[in-house]
């Protein structure tokens, strides 16, 4: 059942799993956004939120009452079953509104027990409500396919045929009323409360850092590792694992229980494969996946073995310790980036593409829809929350000033601006499947590159820029394989039994070194490093997602880079049909199939092609 409008769609950027930037003070930042989130509730405790759970709760138990049992018959009718899908989406709205507010509460500062408390309590009451509605979905499934396209023909029902089209894909993985009621109510004793405690957890870990007048939080414990110190990215590498490692029974536990839980939902759903339930969500057949997966495996050696060895002999180095993947360059010219300047980068290369993207982008400048500042407590990385149509999407970041944080604050903005642009679909289609919700967000990494290179003239800038930019592009691609090999193999392994710490270290290792290659020493401490990554926790499989949109953006900036016949108008059409189209309808203007693996080796040839320019410059030098 697809109850994902109980709770804010989120998205993590690569940069909670990059570790990017290093600590800077925020004296040197300028001023920073903070959310205001009034434009969904003004408090916690305002009397909207209790009158809206009770409206929401009372529309559930009326529309329960009025349609259950009944749908089928109002089907010959298809004005009386456009009544009934309006009254969903009306409610949808609604209950999605409020679960927006307790997750964005809650992220502003989940070490907060009264935050916690409110996100719990919502989340239940939100839970609750929704069960009235099990019924709806099912029984929709159940209508005859005759009756039903007849119905879709009439004027106020015909834009959900998409919706319904989707629906009709998981009737294969549906369960009686009975059991989904049970699935959905136990969810926040099991996976949600699993989860919870995985939030909190890594919100309030400390990692003491040698040469730190205190200690920190995993955020800027992580930014260290860029640091232009050796010493300090090796410090805050030990700090890492030491922590790490002391709650690894833990991570160990909740990686096996959430395993265990996903595995008893996919085999009374009868889905086979480990992440067949991800692509169902993800609306994308497995072997379209498989020609990724196959393809990016293949280029490892000609891509991250590649680069690595070149960079560890640009540090002077046999081999790069893993604390050392993510340094800068030894002749990198380092600058912090103020707030004010980070905005205008970006907006700048937003505007160059189609000034109603920098016009949809300023509003969350404006309008405090960003909150960038680090703060305790905070949730780390970075993510757009899509929220409801009727309100507007809201931007987490944790900017620390560095080229790395302007990427992301223009990955997010890209997700932002697409999220803007789907709005008018509802709240039933506006959400996008997670294979091209990436879209968005990696062309807008990508214009906001070209614009920064087109204006470097120093060789040494530009070769630094480059560099940085493979290096986003392999942790975007690369780095996610590997991980979705990584939660392949421990989803395999959790069906015939639980895995040890040490099996789970094991199998961590060994992806790795396959995606990094020999010029990488993955010395002690580095086998816990799976601990952290908040993907395995919040959405299994949804990592390939970000390897889908990099290789998808290549194939499609080369097409803007070509001046493709209308692509501005072609790339609005695709960002604004939101959920309601499948992903070859949206590709097919562009003339691009992901189901042709030369699809996916032609976005893995421009990442090949910048590893080249680089093998250049050191020869021309």
């Amino acid at each position: 059942m697809r109850f994902d409008r109980m709770l804010p769609a989120i998205e993590i950027a690569n940069a909670a799993l990059a570790a990017t930037g290093s600590a800077t003070p925020a004296v040197e930042l300028g001023a920073m956004p903070e959310w205001n989130l009034s434009d969904l509730y003004t408090a916690p405790d305002a009397p909207e939120i209790k009158r809206d759970l009770d409206i929401g709760a009372n529309e559930a138990a009326r529309m329960k009452a009025a349609y259950q049992g009944k749908l089928a018959a109002m089907a010959s009718d298809g004005g009386s079953l456009a009544v009934v899908m309006t009254d969903y989406e009306k409610l949808s709205d609604l209950l999605g509104k409020l679960g927006s507010y307790a997750g964005l509460y809650y992220a502003q500062n989940q070490a907060d027990p009264a935050r916690a408390k409110f996100y719990g309590d919502i989340s239940e009451a939100l839970t609750k409500t929704w069960t009235d509605l099990i019924f709806l979905e099912l029984e929709l499934n159940q209508i005859d396919a005759a009756i039903l396209n007849t119905a879709l023909a009439h004027p106020d029902l015909k834009r959900f045929k998409p919706w319904f089209d989707d629906l009709l894909k998981e009737k294969p993985h549906q369960l009686d009323e009975k059991l989904e009621t049970l699935f959905t109510e136990k969810s926040q004793t099991s996976r949600a409360s699993w989860t919870r405690l995985f939030n909190e957890t890594m919100s309030s870990l400390k990692f003491d850092v040698e040469g730190e007048s205190e200690p920190l939080s995993l955020e800027p414990t992580l930014n260290l590792l860029s640091h232009t110190d050796g010493a300090k990215r090796k410090a805050a590498a030990n700090a890492l694992s030491k922590v790490f490692r002391a709650n690894l029974p833990l991570f160990t536990l909740l990686t096996n229980t959430l395993a265990k839980d996903k595995e008893i939902s996919d085999r009374w759903r009868g889905f086979k494969d480990v992440a067949d339930s991800r692509h169902l969500a993800n609306r994308v057949e497995a072997p379209v996946v498989d020609a990724l997966v196959s393809s990016v495996r293949a280029a490892y050696p000609r891509l991250s073995h590649r680069y690595y060895a070149m960079k560890a002999k640009w540090m002077g180095k046999d081999r790069l310790s893993y604390w050392d993947r993510n340094a800068p360059l030894p002749d990198k010219p380092e600058r912090v980036i103020a707030w004010p300047e980070a905005e205008q980068i970006v907006l700048n290369a937003y505007s160059g593409f189609a000034p109603e993207m920098a016009a949809i982008a300023k509003q969350f400048f404006d309008k405090n829809w960003i909150d960038a500042p680090v703060k305790p407590g905070k949730a780390p990385g970075a993510f757009s929350a899509s929220t409801v149509p009727s309100v507007h999407p809201y931007v987490m970041m944790n900017y620390l000033g560095k080229p790395r944080d302007v990427m992301t604050l223009a990955h997010e903005l890209g997700h932002g601006v697409h999220q803007m642009l789907a709005r008018d679909q509802g709240p039933l289609l506006a959400p996008t499947p997670l294979t091209l919700a990436e879209t968005a967000s990696v062309f807008g990494e990508m214009l906001t590159f070209k614009a920064l290179l087109a204006e470097t003239k120093s060789p040494k800038e530009k070769k630094a820029m480059i560099a940085s930019k493979v290096e986003d592009m392999i942790n975007t691609v690369v780095r996610q394989i590997a991980f979705y090999t990584f939660e392949r193999r421990v989803h395999e392994q959790r069906r015939t039994g639980e895995l040890t710490a040490d099996q789970l270290n094991a199998i961590w290792l060994d992806v790795q070194s396959e995606s990094l290659g020999p010029a990488i020493d993955l010395s002690e401490g580095y086998e816990v490093y799976w601990a952290y990554i908040p993907h395995f926790i919040h959405s299994p499989f949804y990592v390939y997602a970000y390897a889908f949109g990099d290789c998808l953006v290549n194939s499609l900036y080369g097409l803007y880079a070509e001046a493709h016949p209308e692509f501005v108008t072609k790339y609005f059409d695709l960002l604004k049909a939101g959920g309601s189209k499948h992903h070859s309808e949206l590709l097919a203007p562009f003339g691009l199939d992901a189901r042709d693996p030369e699809f996916w080796n032609k976005g893995l040839k421009v990442l090949e092609g910048m590893i080249d320019e680089l093998e250049a410059m050191d020869r021309a030098a």
